[in-house]
């Protein structure tokens, strides 16, 4: 018997993200948090240790930022989680309850690429929209000032600590997939470009935190994968630094600017390691073996991170030793640990993470396929995962080419040939899993959300004889209707994974659509839509449900009235209610 309020209570229990602090004001932070139900943002006094709800809307809000000074909170205002809106501010000493305005009121709304806020009061905001990307400064009491503008794909990404020098990404090469740098002047003027051609790209990690410095902390894939140099953009000097670590490297600044703190992400886990630039040694900070979330150094050198592993649910930690907060209530229920396997594939070897129940195999199993494509599955804690294991699942999570974390070469190995790479990869996995009696081959259920729902889809189609049961939540159904109907930095992704638009390519989109294949779809369908998603449009997935309705085939349709995903926890336990009882009564497991 399942226990139902055991995997609810995971989705329920308050979570929050990292705390981020204004830098001239560390005692002030802000994070996110689902305490009220819905994803918020919040205040935290560290002197005083109060915290406040700052937004509080219908379908919630994601996107915060605090400025240096730490007296204004700034989060992002669109509707009912379409992504298009404008930024909002509100002083952090504010009342509870006390009314945002809008922190630029001369800019339209528009989709966010990227806000840089200075000590002095300067805000530096990227915008998107059908005629490309803006980049705009905002002094108090004056009007913005565009500084930027390009038809490609961009966002801001760094502001200097004396606010003279704006890092810029862009893409005006056609390639977002791998961007360039641009370091501006308030006024536009060009200090630098930073680019390593075709298929490298390179991506601002922030300027040093001191006054006068112009270093630029910048990732880098120039041996093939992601690694870090300093760049000066003023005196043209470039730094790389080469640590012996076999994964991906990120970084960010100790704030004295001497020293690094180096995340290192390797087979689906992650280590901290601090870089002391003066004698480029490397010293491990002791962190349990897991997934960390996010991390930053405190002024007093500690670095606080979030963690989490599939079995243990998330925490903020310090490498005092400290818990840093703990969200009220309840924590969440534990779960299982991953297991992890290696396949064999056409491409090389796959990296598979498995979650099993209890009893005897073969297990019906769930194959969750990870969105992105640029993201990777990990041994982080997952509520969706874990409700799948109680209600009697295996669960199979599959790193397939495409995913970050296993170099740029595997990452860049759907190009020209989207979506059927990634099940290439998926299907060995799949046939391992069958041949190794985890799987029962009767019940074997292909899931996923976004790049996950396109790929269930296009599964569901192109390899019809494998799976029992689809469930694909937020698709793209129908390529070529999607990408017309998509935000512009989609268009631009799309562009870059294709080698072209669907007028330029036709034939990559037909192959690659799922729409293409529904007449050869076998198993019953769940879909899962929102109906304001900017990213994966209402109107392509009332395309393949069409023709589902003309074949006559059977499946299910499951509304929502939010954006690409819901951050409502309700709506969220609705979802996952809905999506495992269409797999248990389908397979006949109910």
């Amino acid at each position: 018997m399942v226990d139902d309020a055991r995997w609810k209570a995971r989705f329920r229990a308050a979570r929050m993200s990292l705390p981020r602090w204004a830098r001239d004001a560390p005692s002030r932070s802000i994070y996110r948090s689902n305490v009220s139900g819905t994803w918020e943002i919040y205040t935290w006094d560290r002197d005083t240790g109060a915290q406040r709800q700052v937004t509080d809307r219908p379908n919630g809000t994601w996107i915060g930022a605090i400025d240096p000074s730490g007296e204004w909170v700034w989060w992002f205002a669109d509707t009912d989680g379409d992504e298009f809106g404008v930024w909002n501010r509100v002083p952090f000493d504010a009342e509870e309850g006390a009314e945002s305005v809008p922190a630029v009121p001369d800019l339209e709304p528009s989709y966010p690429a990227g806000l840089c806020l200075g000590r002095t009061g300067l805000a530096v905001v990227g915008r998107s929209g059908d005629d490309g990307t803006t980049v705009h400064l905002c002094q108090a009491g004056a009007a913005p000032e565009v500084i930027y503008h390009h038809a490609e794909d961009a966002h801001v990404a760094a502001l200097s600590r004396g606010e003279s020098l704006i890092a810029i990404g862009h893409s005006e090469h056609g390639d977002s997939r791998h961007m360039a740098l641009r370091v501006v002047r308030p006024d536009g003027a060009t200090v630098a470009d930073l680019w390593d051609g075709p298929g490298k790209g390179v991506y601002a990690a922030g300027f040093a935190p001191v006054e006068g410095d112009s270093r630029l902390l910048v990732n880098h894939e120039r041996r093939g994968r992601d690694e870090l140099l300093i760049w000066d953009p003023v005196i043209g000097s470039e730094k790389e630094i080469v640590l012996d670590l076999p994964g991906e490297i990120g970084a960010t600044w100790y704030p004295d600017g001497t020293a690094l703190l180096i995340s290192h992400s390797h087979e689906a886990r992650d280590e901290l390691y601090r870089y002391d630039l003066s004698d480029e040694s490397l010293t491990r900070l002791k962190t349990p073996r897991g997934v960390i979330a996010g991390a930053d150094v405190r002024p007093d050198g500690t670095v606080e991170y979030s963690w989490s592993s599939a079995a243990e649910p998330p925490v903020i930690r310090s490498t005092s030793g400290a818990v840093v907060l703990t969200p009220p209530g309840p924590a969440a229920p534990p779960s299982v640990p991953v297991e992890d396997v290696w396949v064999d594939g056409p491409g090389g070897r796959i990296h598979a993470l498995v979650s099993k129940p209890d009893g005897d195999r073969p297990f019906p199993t769930v194959f969750d396929v990870h969105g992105g494509p640029t993201a990777q599955d990990d041994d982080s804690f997952s509520p969706p995962v874990a409700a799948w294991v109680d209600h009697g699942f295996a669960v199979v999570r599959v790193n397939y080419r495409g995913s970050t974390g296993y170099g740029s070469e595997w990452r860049d190995a759907i190009e020209g040939r989207v979506g059927l790479t990634e099940l290439e990869d998926i299907k060995a996995v799949r046939d391992w899993a069958v041949s190794s009696g985890l799987a029962d081959p009767e019940k074997l259920v292909l899931t996923g959300g976004s790049w996950g729902g396109f790929l269930t889809l296009l599964g569901l189609g192109t390899q019809p004889d494998d799976w029992s049961v689809g469930i694909a939540a937020v698709p793209v159904a129908d390529y070529v209707a999607a990408y017309e109907d998509e935000m512009e930095a989609l268009q631009a992704f799309d562009r870059s994974l294709f080698g072209g638009s669907p007028d330029e390519v036709p034939d990559r989109y037909r192959e690659s659509s799922p729409i293409t294949y529904v007449s050869k779809v076998r198993a019953p369908v769940l879909v899962l839509a929102g109906e304001n998603d900017p990213r994966c449009p209402i109107r392509q997935i009332d395309n393949y449900l069409k023709r589902l309705d003309e074949l006559g085939h059977p499946h299910e349709v499951y509304r929502y009235d939010a954006g690409h995903g819901s951050l409502v926890v309700e709506e969220r336990i609705r979802q996952m209610a809905a999506e495992i009882d269409f797999a248990r009564r389908r397979l006949g497991m109910s």
